[in-house]
């Protein structure tokens, strides 16, 4: 039954919509449970919060409707500017974070022996993170760089010039404020490599460049080498580095295999620092148990299953790229939050996708994975039963117009699309 079930034509475009819509509807939920108590203290309105919350969803879904809408040669297209962009950003964020910490140097005010890294670029009421930009950037960018190489890409001089100065540049700056996203990106960057077909003798040596580059950036701040200090021994850092760990234990072992109950999370009276953003999982494990951590952990493994799925039977390289790059993104960075939360590994500050507290990272991600909707409608099978379909005009101006008609085999590539000797992922 299963099998026929994914046999169908449009059975990657829809196990993409239910698992994200289910995915962003807990969040949704777990962010209002986890900040009803300080919202209520900091304002009188246990709402105001999940207000800001859900108006960041509703943006975020119009993105991702605008972003199905697209075709892969408007994301080739703009993806040079966007890198541009991004690195800009990146650059005013270091400035930034150079002057808070020279501030502070000089008597200013401190943060308690905290990280001090400038995360956000603040435009009146509204804040943003470049950072979160600069994943969906790259990711286009060294797709589209990617295709046009062709095979090409087992070369090294090919691909250094001017991939790989680019790429170290923009999360260098990126890293210098923002280690957890660095890493994230990094794993994207090698994950398109591999999914395209580089030599791993390259990706080896970029492999051991990234890990390097690291520890560069981890010696450079200090509290990064704490936190990887108090990582194996939380109890000896419980009133500074190690807090926020014990705490988040706390609230996972309370959980046990059905949780406290629904909006019933004791940590959230003030014990765990960000239980609404870096460490919801476990405020999740405490309310919802173990159960309530397995749905989430299915739903992300149906959607991280469903992008490679999506990757591998695209019939353009281009889009079974940026595929493999979105899903290796989203999965990369849920396996980060978690398992800091878990304490598998040190804890670097990263939004758990669709569920953490944050405007920027919902809507970036809701984007991503609205393109991603783009290329699942645009495979051969599902564009073909579409254009059977032939929906109305106002089905195509109110949700996706037709996608591309499938290539044959006897078609010819359009010369801006080498293809490239992709993995099957």
């Amino acid at each position: 039954m299963l099998r026929g079930l994914l046999d169908r034509p449009l059975a990657s475009y829809y196990l993409l919509l239910s698992s994200s819509a289910l995915l962003l509807t807990i969040g949704l939920v777990m962010v209002f449970s986890a900040t009803m108590v300080e919202s209520y203290e900091a304002t009188g309105d246990p709402f105001a919060v999940i207000l800001q919350q859900v108006v960041w969803a509703v943006v975020g879904l119009v993105c991702f409707w605008i972003a199905q809408r697209l075709p892969s040669r408007t994301y080739r297209a703009v993806s040079r500017p966007l890198l541009v962009v991004a690195i800009l950003l990146g650059l005013v964020l270091v400035v930034m974070s150079i002057r808070q910490k020279q501030a502070e140097a000089a008597g200013g005010e401190g943060t308690g022996g905290l990280a001090t890294d400038q995360l956000w670029i603040d435009l009146g009421p509204f804040q943003f993170q470049p950072a979160e930009i600069a994943k969906f950037a790259l990711l286009l960018w060294a797709a589209d760089a990617l295709v046009r190489l062709g095979p090409r890409i087992a070369s090294w001089r090919e691909l250094a010039i001017p991939m790989f100065p680019i790429a170290g540049l923009l999360m260098i700056i990126i890293g210098y404020a923002d280690l957890g996203t660095m890493l994230i990106i990094l794993a994207m960057f090698l994950g398109l490599l591999w999914a395209s077909g580089v030599p791993l003798r390259i990706l080896g040596v970029l492999v051991a460049m990234g890990l390097l580059g690291s520890a560069v950036l981890i010696a450079f701040e200090g509290y990064r080498m704490q936190r990887i200090i108090s990582f194996a021994r939380p109890e000896d850092f419980a009133d500074s580095w190690g807090y926020q760990a014990i705490q988040g234990y706390y609230a996972i072992a309370d959980g046990g295999w059905f949780g406290v109950g629904l909006g019933e999370s004791r940590q959230k009276w003030d014990w765990l620092p960000n239980g609404h953003n870096d460490f919801i999982f476990a405020l999740i494990a405490e309310e919802l148990g173990v159960v309530g951590c397995l749905v989430i952990l299915a739903l992300f493994a149906v959607l991280v299953y469903t992008g490679f799925r999506i990757a591998r039977r695209s019939d353009d390289p281009f889009r079974a790229l940026v595929a493999a790059g979105v899903t290796i993104w989203i999965a990369g960075q849920a396996f980060i939050n978690i398992g800091g939360v878990l304490g598998l590994i040190p804890m670097t500050g990263v939004p758990l996708p669709f569920i953490s507290d944050g405007g920027t990272a919902l809507v970036v991600i809701l984007a991503a994975v609205g393109m991603l909707a783009g290329f699942a409608r645009a495979e051969p099978d599902a564009a073909t039963a579409l254009r059977a379909r032939n929906p109305s005009r106002l089905v195509r101006l109110l949700w996706a117009p037709l996608p591309p008609a499938p290539r044959s085999e006897s078609d010819p590539e359009p010369s801006t699309k080498k293809k490239t000797t992709t993995r099957k992922t």
